[in-house]
């Protein structure tokens, strides 16, 4: 059951959040938001627009969603981790993933190998460093000290020894292996193209990570899935302000042998859309390519449409599946409606075993 609100602004490149960010993210906490998520590809980073929104909030938690781990060093990452969390008085939750290997190899200059053991090796050694031991690791990715070298490398602790000693850590995952990772080594999982329909398959994928994991499932594991959210007069109207970022994400957004957004949404039972959108995108046909998204599509992963049927889906759908939290992509004023419709939606008694 979602018993929170997130959102998804940056105000950096950003034509839906033009104008004065910081007005936004007041609007946004007192609206009644718990946290803002800032993403990264290759144009803005994570951190900064996090800095930026944590001074300008009082309440809400700060994640990343997601910090690429190819963009820095586990070490790196911790340290960044830690000095936002003890600047904002402990609200830092770190959202990591691995990308893909256009990104990974094209802007960040690493091979795209071993993604399961990458992120095995990277959430170790960011534990360890949150947690303030000295960090030693002899992995396959990452060797610390360096195997080699000078030879004057040795095992160093953060400085920064007061602050959080379990900052939340949480995957984003899309794959069926990399979902039951985030259940066995991280604090929380982070959906993208998630439908509330496909329930069973996520929560037997989340078992089997769970059964892996010392000691169990954890008590406050999350699932915060991401989803465009669009107020309108009628389904397909609110729908077709979606379309071309789910064209981008299936047609575009990955080489055709490594496109994870596109594997997601295709065993939702959408391959044969999925195949058109992506030989429009082939053909240079953005129009095609939007046009190419079925309403089905747009409806099985956001949340569109007149207000009532918002609400509707959040009651029967949303509140009803393994989601724990929900982060909406919108427009501030479509954020705003959001927050109205949320408050008012009828939760079940207890989450479905």
């Amino acid at each position: 059951m979602i018993d929170s609100l997130g959102c998804s602004i940056t105000g950096l490149g950003d034509p839906e959040h033009p104008g004065e960010i910081a007005g936004a993210v007041r609007a946004v906490e007192e609206a009644g938001y718990s946290s803002a998520w800032s993403w990264e590809a290759f144009g803005h980073d994570c951190f900064t627009p996090l800095s930026w929104w944590g001074s300008r909030s009082r309440r809400m938690r700060l994640g990343t969603n997601i910090a690429q781990m190819a963009a820095r060093p586990p070490t790196s990452m911790a340290m960044a981790a830690m000095s936002l969390d003890r600047l904002s008085e402990g609200r830092v939750v770190i959202g990591l993933g691995v990308s893909g290997p256009q990104v990974v190899e094209g802007w960040y200059g690493m091979p795209f190998e071993r993604p399961l053991g990458w992120t095995r090796e990277y959430v170790s050694i960011m534990r360890a460093t949150i947690a303030g031991e000295r960090v030693a690791h002899a992995g396959r990715t990452y060797q610390l000290p360096v195997d080699g070298g000078t030879g004057l490398g040795r095992p160093l602790r953060s400085s920064l020894r007061d602050g959080r000693k379990d900052i939340p850590i949480f995957l984003g995952a899309e794959g069926p292996k990399n979902i039951s990772l985030a259940a066995e080594i991280a604090d929380g999982w982070l959906p993208t193209n998630f439908s509330p329909a496909r329930d069973e398959w996520y929560r037997e994928r989340l078992e089997l990570g769970f059964a892996a994991r010392p000691g169990g499932r954890p008590e406050n594991f999350e699932v915060i899935p991401s989803a465009s959210v669009v107020v309108g007069p009628d389904v397909e109207t609110a729908a077709d302000r979606v379309r071309p970022f789910i064209a981008f994400q299936v047609g575009a957004n990955g080489a055709a042998s490594a496109n994870f957004h596109l594997n997601a949404v295709a065993r939702m039972g959408f391959a044969d859309a999925c195949q058109e959108i992506r030989a429009k995108f082939l053909e240079r046909d953005r129009e095609g390519m939007a046009a190419a998204v079925p309403t089905e599509l747009v409806e099985a992963i956001a949340l569109v449409g007149p207000p009532e049927k918002i609400r509707n889906d959040l009651e029967t759908k949303w509140h009803r599946c393994v989601a724990t939290g929900l982060i909406a992509r919108a427009r501030l004023e479509d954020l705003l409606r959001l927050a109205e419709v949320f408050r008012t939606t009828t939760r079940p008694q207890e989450q479905p075993a």
